[in-house]
């Protein structure tokens, strides 16, 4: 029963919002399933580690404001950080006042002709305003008052290969619970080298819901991108790659930037941009 409550939100939640797919704009409905979705992972990433010894306001804390996943690292009071940086908070308002730029400033100026280069600057915007910004703001918030809060995002630029790009530095929050919920129960029956791949072709699907779904096409291409990064990592951590130092210096971080940034056009694919993102801007008066 137990197991059953922690999973029930995942399971109702992301259905409900597709039964109401229809009386909504793209962007709109693009939202209410990423919400849904994301609502019911953070409730299972809670759940399971309630019993962590903490006192109740981390859990509505965790809950209700704070993006990232690893409910354990929050949750426990034995787990303090120090004050942050006066240099790491200047850094996360700057991003913040960059992404709005791009957002509603640079997007805007661009000529009506290149609709998909409109829309490529204003999703860059919006990853900034949000994943770099605000949310490394709310990380040093929380830093600050004591709480373990990771940021979401660690200088991925500064990977130097495609493993650490998506094992150290990109959206930590998913990649734990990936790694407990996925990894963690199969690497034993597949090995680590499938089960790893496997958890690739899991974030793919994912990403295809909440991007395909609402532009009624490009499905698989989401899938299709993630399925290409976990082959990168097999090559990467090949004998072939280890000869080829894949794993580090430039060579290792042209080959991450190469897989990551060559076919984002699967991820992000021109319907999604023209269905659901400039839908988006427009609602916000970024256009």
């Amino acid at each position: 029963m137990s197991s059953w409550v922690g999973w029930l939100p995942l399971a109702v939640l992301p259905l409900s919002s597709v039964a109401v797919r229809n009386a909504l704009p793209p962007w709109a409905f693009m939202w209410l399933l990423s919400g849904c979705i994301y609502a019911g992972l953070k409730w299972l990433s809670w759940w399971r580690a309630r019993g962590v010894p903490h006192a109740r306001w981390r859990s509505i804390a965790y809950l209700l404001a704070w993006p990232g996943m690893e409910a354990e690292r929050f949750l426990n009071k034995q787990h303090c950080s120090a004050p942050p940086s006066p240099r790491r908070w200047a850094w996360a308002i700057l991003e913040t006042a960059l992404g709005a730029t791009l957002l509603w400033l640079v997007a805007r100026a661009i000529p009506n002709g290149a609709i998909l280069l409109r829309g490529w600057v204003g999703m860059l915007g919006l990853v900034l305003l949000l994943h770099f910004g605000s949310f490394q703001l709310l990380s040093l918030f929380w830093q600050n008052a004591g709480v373990d809060a990771r940021p979401i995002m660690s200088a991925p630029l500064s990977s130097r290969s495609l493993s650490e790009f998506w094992g150290r530095r990109w959206n930590l929050g998913f990649r734990q619970l990936a790694h407990d919920l996925i990894f963690r129960p199969l690497h034993r029956i597949c090995g680590p080298v499938i089960t790893g791949f496997l958890v690739f072709v899991g974030s793919g699907l994912i990403h295809d819901a909440v991007i395909s779904l609402p532009a009624r096409s490009g499905y698989g291409l989401p899938t299709m991108y993630f399925m290409i990064q976990g082959a990168g990592v097999m090559v990467e951590r090949s004998s072939l790659g280890k000869r080829l130092a894949l794993r580090q210096s430039m060579r290792g971080w042209i080959f991450m930037a190469a897989f990551t940034a060559g076919p984002a056009f699967w991820l992000f694919h021109p319907p999604f941009i023209r269905r659901v993102i400039l839908p988006f801007m427009q609602a916000i008066h970024a256009l």
